[in-house]
């Protein structure tokens, strides 16, 4: 007995993240079956987009510090694996200036992709050590300052990311089940890690942080753990990126990325990984839709449509409408509560009904 109470305590310790992995693997296998080839690519795009979401959460809802240099690490990711994976004539044409034996091999994507996460852990780890010293609005601000010397550093690196040129002859290997795989295993990570007592810890220096200070907790190093772990979640999520377009540019991995990125987590709701899916499910839709209304729905021989960029607005206004009226996200920051009444033990009911 005291085996299937355990069983069932894990059980249901584990369901918020288990409902979550079933809800997108049902949303997968039914898109999957009906078989359109468009909807399988926005599908994929968004599973990849619940990576870079996800790695967010780990840093920012529980830090409580708004990053707005994570695309940067989807940048390295997306090109450290182009490096390892692209045929040695493409390097050859589009970036020489790797190493020979970089040049001269290409390797599997999927143990490319992990050494493209680790390699933008790495950055991380490396920068994180002066910015996780800041706290509040200045290490937002550093963040930024962050993304855009990476980004300007790689607009000007052409022999090893032909610069301001595409860089083509990417494999498209990234479909939706290899993409919800990394999900699911990102979506594992983060649910570990915010019940680890690294991510106790930060919590507890985002709730306060001059307490949590006092009680011992190393603030600094905390932040560095999380953002160096989110990292890797975002670093591979670009690799998948740059599989599923087949090619790169530094300008993908720009502002709006990050726009849309960050939005998708607060607009779900920053401190849950329930508001992560959930912001990403409903912002993917939500941009589908603004997509195919700029063009045009038609009725008979009339066509309506919104006009070009609408899109952009929409996101904009939905943000705002949810920072008023909700500022914690559709989720209010609550994971998935487990739906069932536990049942009481006799003492328990006898003290109630006294």
């Amino acid at each position: 007995m005291q085996q299937q109470s355990g069983i069932f305590d894990h059980f249901r310790e584990t369901w918020p993240l288990l409902i979550l992995i079933i809800g997108i693997a049902v949303i997968v296998a039914v898109i999957e079956a009906v078989g359109d080839r468009i909807i399988s690519q926005t599908l994929t795009e968004a599973l990849i987009r619940l990576i870079v979401v996800v790695g967010l959460y780990i840093f920012i809802g529980n830090s409580g510090i708004l990053s707005f240099g994570h695309i940067a690490f989807m940048m390295i990711g997306a090109y450290a694996t182009a490096w390892q994976t692209m045929e040695p004539m493409s390097k050859d044409i589009f970036i020489p200036g790797l190493p020979t034996f970089l040049l001269e091999n290409s390797f599997h994507w999927l143990p490319s992709t992990i050494i493209a996460g680790l390699l933008s852990a790495l950055a991380a780890l490396i920068t994180g050590i002066a910015l996780m010293r800041l706290s509040g609005i200045a290490a937002s601000i550093a963040t930024f300052a962050m993304f855009m010397s990476l980004y300007s550093f790689y607009l000007q690196w052409s022999t090893w990311t032909a610069g301001q040129s595409s860089l083509v002859g990417i494999q498209v290997t990234t479909t939706p089940w290899v993409a919800l795989g990394v999900a699911v295993a990102s979506m594992v990570g983060a649910f570990i890690y915010s019940r680890s007592r690294f991510g106790l810890a930060l919590r507890s220096s985002r709730e306060d942080e001059v307490a949590a200070k006092a009680a011992g907790v190393n603030v600094t190093m905390q932040r560095l753990i999380a953002f160096t772990i989110s990292a890797f979640f975002v670093g591979m999520a670009g690799g998948l990126y740059g599989h599923f377009l087949g090619l790169l540019t530094v300008d993908t991995f720009y502002l709006g990325t990050t726009f849309i990125t960050l939005s998708m987590l607060v607009v779900g709701g920053m401190q849950s990984l329930a508001g992560a899916v959930i912001g990403v499910t409903v912002m993917s839709f939500l941009i589908e839709f603004l997509r195919k209304s700029e063009s045009g729905f038609t009725f008979g021989d009339v066509t309506v449509g919104l006009p070009a960029n609408s899109s952009e607005v929409g996101l904009g206004v939905v943000m705002l409408l949810i920072l008023i009226f909700r500022p914690s996200g559709l989720t209010r920051g609550l994971e998935i509560h487990w739906p069932f009444r536990p049942k009481l033990k006799a003492t328990e009911v006898t003290q109630r009904q006294s």
